[in-house]
């Protein structure tokens, strides 16, 4: 049967991220796909809707313009990096389909309604912020003039913008992912490598009270307060996981700020304690050590933190929040209780300097997260960082769409008179090999392996994919950096 409406995450780089809420929109080091969250939750509330997600299928355009003939409605996630692409896509489908109505959600057109409207010419509509009520009265066939948080193609080729939505205070009211999750997706292909596989990703709140000039989605489109579901409604879904989905092995609570509200994190995690759910989720670096323990002592397995830099410079720049003091002292705790982290680590952000990267990898070498991932500071519109980095000349690549290459991977956009471009995308190589090329820690991985030979075959295609990703980026450590 031919599905009326279709939320579509479009074809696109291979291995390309830009789904996974907008915090790292290239390819990985390691292959990865993230649940496309955002895109699921409107569709749970339009009946009789589909989900396809694209690249984590493998599907080429043509394949999806054939499984969308006779669609009424299409809703396409897009991305900073992935904008032109998905224009050229709603095209191809305009063509093929010349009745469809299209539309578009994400952060990028978000912050750009009109300039979005006017170089993607196929697409009639694009949402402006939480869009998933917005989705379902669309798709229910109400005048797109009538709808809040709308912008759409006017009488004469205008632009018309309908009043904004409010934001959705009431989470408990939006139905569960994870049935559309099983529905409409092939849960083997969302992989991550920190994370145990199969798994599944929820929000259990969305908004974030930090103030990081450089973090996308509480600046464009989740907002900074921290609004969350009930207690009950999320052990709710997780019970559904563990009776409809036996095949997951591990829960990811993607929320930024979960650890933010330690009592409910604390009753959440007794409630997953007593389902026996093995369960990860991010964190800031200043979770107690009581709350910890309890985390701990239900089901926690791992921490997704970001640490961002070794320098408290760069920390008060960001508006982080965080001391690197702070960072210390809390990983000694995680490593104390046994839970694992995956450090999150970011070079280019204000104030960096030679010193500064050197500072961090030292700091990361010393605190010695079990994996890490490095990003480039990507100045994305809609943040502060991209303001600043307009008002005083940091871009060194002209639009969104230089943050990835050809392939998806991730460039560097930012430059400083003190640091050129070329040597932070270069930093990032040395980052990674003064890291991971360490005796001890190669021996700490190998030891892991030692452990499950399905570990071991999944480490050792990981790091292949590794070493891959280093010689496609083809980056020699400028002289500075390699002579420490």
């Amino acid at each position: 049967m031919t599905p009326q409406t279709v939320f579509l995450q479009p074809p696109s780089f291979d291995g390309f991220d830009g789904g996974a809420g907008a915090r790292y929109q290239a390819r990985r080091a390691v292959r990865s796909f993230c649940f496309p969250t955002w895109l699921a939750q409107p569709a749970a509330l339009v009946p009789e809707s589909v989900l396809i997600d694209a690249p984590a299928a493998g599907l080429d355009t043509a394949q999806v313009l054939e499984r969308m003939r006779g669609s009424e409605l299409a809703i396409l996630h897009t991305s900073s990096p992935s904008f032109a692409g998905d224009a050229r896509f709603a095209a191809e489908l305009k063509a093929r389909e010349p009745k469809i109505r299209i539309g578009m959600v994400g952060a990028r057109v978000a912050v750009d309604p009109e300039g979005a409207l006017e170089g993607a010419p196929a697409v009639d509509f694009v949402c402006r912020e939480e869009f998933d009520f917005t989705c379902l009265e669309v798709a229910r066939g109400l005048p797109l003039e009538k709808i809040a948080g709308l912008s759409l193609r006017g009488p004469r080729g205008t632009i018309v913008h309908t009043p904004a939505r409010p934001i959705l205070e009431d989470l408990d009211s939006l139905p569960w992912v994870a049935p559309v999750y099983r529905r409409h997706l092939r849960i083997e292909d969302y992989r991550i490598g920190y994370l145990h596989h199969p798994y599944v990703s929820l929000f259990t709140g969305r908004g974030c009270k930090s103030r990081c000039t450089f973090c996308l989605w509480p600046q464009t489109v989740g907002g900074r307060r921290y609004r969350v579901r009930s207690v009950a409604n999320v052990l709710g879904e997780v019970a559904w996981i563990r009776d409809h989905m036996p095949e997951v092995k591990e829960i990811f609570f993607d929320d930024d700020t979960f650890t933010d509200l330690p009592g409910r994190a604390e009753e959440i995690a007794r409630g997953l304690g007593r389902m026996g759910v093995t369960w990860s989720c991010n964190a800031k670096a200043n979770v107690s050590f009581e709350t910890l323990r309890v985390m701990r002592d239900n089901g926690l397995r791992l921490l997704l933190v970001g640490y961002e830099t070794g320098s408290d410079r760069i920390l008060r720049n960001i508006r982080k929040g965080m001391r690197t003091d702070f960072a210390r002292a809390f990983t000694k705790h995680c490593r104390d209780l046994g839970i694992t982290i995956h450090g999150c680590f970011v070079l280019g952000l204000p104030g960096e300097t030679r010193e500064t990267i050197e500072q961090t990898i030292r700091f990361a070498r010393e605190i010695n997260p079990h994996t890490i991932q490095v990003s480039l500071a990507a100045p994305y519109p809609g943040t502060e960082l991209h303001r600043d980095a307009l008002a005083y000349g940091w871009l060194a690549a002209a639009g969104p769409a230089g943050f990835v290459d050809r392939e998806g991977t991730q460039r560097n956009v930012l430059s400083y008179p003190h640091l050129p471009a070329e040597e932070i995308f270069d930093a990032l190589d040395h980052f990674y090999r003064r890291f991971y090329f360490r005796p001890g820690k190669i021996l700490e991985l190998v030891a892991e392996m030692a452990t499950s030979r399905e570990l071991a075959r999944r480490r050792l295609r990981e790091g292949a994919e590794f070493l891959r990703f280093l010689h496609r980026r083809g980056a020699t450590p400028s002289a500075p950096l390699a002579a420490r």
